[in-house]
């Protein structure tokens, strides 16, 4: 049988996440970069591989939204920031969305996307009518959520014969996060409390919605409809002073925040996730260490925790890559998690 040709894939974003995917891009012999699009004007024009520490690949980073979309390739890896950061909304995220898979070019995204029906039959109508038009599959990963607060308490919900209740938690220590926007701006770590009540608006209406679709998709693939999702977050103030990759955290700031999500039926929570993110996990000692942990109650009860995962942003960038041969090789249309093969790392192993 002839080898198969490799992927043609554009990668869209270059931050943390963006860096990760397109150095394995580089690197695996089944793909082969087509283009690579940034919004750092100092990287306009410079060789994609010496931006993520490789030999130069001859493919030059471009900020030209129009030379993407007139690109030949078989898959974008979109991983901006969603637009919410920026006081757009889900419209903005959707018209790229579209244009690209209207482009003839199959999108796997980071900015949501995870479970578009959340937002009502006029998004998946637009979605689905450019996938036709392209012949292409639209796939959301996630950043967070993503994995492990859907595709996994999928699987342990296979070996159940009563489901109650499910429970995710997720604690997260920033404190080698490179990216103040993401980190100080964003999140609002080392902001005084009136000050990030504001500020941390955007970044509470993209929570809520990454988490609703979350939510909405292991529900639905159960069987359960939900009457809403119930958002409710809080905060814990720095008592001293303390350095993290993305800046200074002082006294009397934001340093910690805990972000709950439910799924109720008749009132009663079906689903929940806990989320706590950390500026660093060494100086707050309020909600719990970093790690994953997974509650199923029922029958029978199960439980399963993940101590740490250290680079948890290669963890996301790799969701992405290990799912282009899927999502290329499936039919038109939206997919979900529940439609496509489990992406593993197939490929991925190195032997000494």
């Amino acid at each position: 049988m002839p080898a198969q040709p490799p992927l043609r894939v554009i990668q869209w974003a270059t931050g943390a996440v963006g860096a990760d995917a397109l150095h394995s891009v580089i690197t695996r012999p089944e793909f082969q970069l087509s283009g690579v699009l940034v919004y750092d004007p100092d990287k306009v024009g410079l060789d994609a591989g010496p931006l993520v520490g490789l030999p130069e690949t001859g493919v030059r980073c471009v900020d030209d939204v129009d030379h993407v979309l007139a690109s030949e390739a078989d898959c974008v890896l979109h991983m901006p920031l969603p637009a919410a950061y920026f006081g757009g909304d889900y419209a903005a995220d959707l018209q790229t969305v579209c244009a690209l898979l209207a482009s003839g070019k199959n999108v796997i995204t980071t900015t949501g996307f995870i479970y578009p029906q959340v937002y009502g039959p006029a998004v998946v109508e637009r979605l689905e009518a450019a996938c036709q038009a392209g012949g292409t599959s639209v796939y959301g990963t996630g950043i967070n959520p993503g994995f492990m607060s859907d595709l996994l308490p999928l699987a342990l919900s296979g070996l159940s014969t009563r489901l109650d209740h499910i429970y995710v938690r997720e604690s997260s220590d920033y404190v080698g996060h490179p990216s103040r926007q993401i980190v100080m701006d964003l999140i609002g770590f080392g902001r005084a409390p009136k000050e990030y009540a504001t500020t941390v608006r955007p970044f509470r209406n993209v929570q809520r919605a990454l988490f609703s679709e979350s939510v909405q998709l292991v529900a639905s693939a159960l069987e359960v409809r939900l009457d809403e999702v119930e958002e409710t977050d809080e905060y814990e103030l720095a008592a001293e002073e303390f350095e993290i990759a993305a800046g200074t955290v002082r006294p009397g700031t934001v340093c910690a925040s805990r972000w709950i999500f439910s799924g109720l039926v008749r009132g009663r929570p079906f689903m929940t996730v806990e989320c706590v993110y950390k500026a660093s996990a060494a100086k707050v000692r309020r909600w719990p260490e970093p790690g994953f942990a997974i509650h199923i109650e029922g029958r029978p009860q199960m439980m399963l925790t993940i101590d740490e995962v250290s680079h948890g942003l290669a963890g996301a960038a790799a969701h992405a890559v290990n799912s282009i041969a899927s999502v290329c090789a499936a039919p038109p249309g939206i997919r979900t998690l529940l439609d496509l093969p489990l992406a593993t790392g197939r490929g991925t192993t190195r032997l000494a």
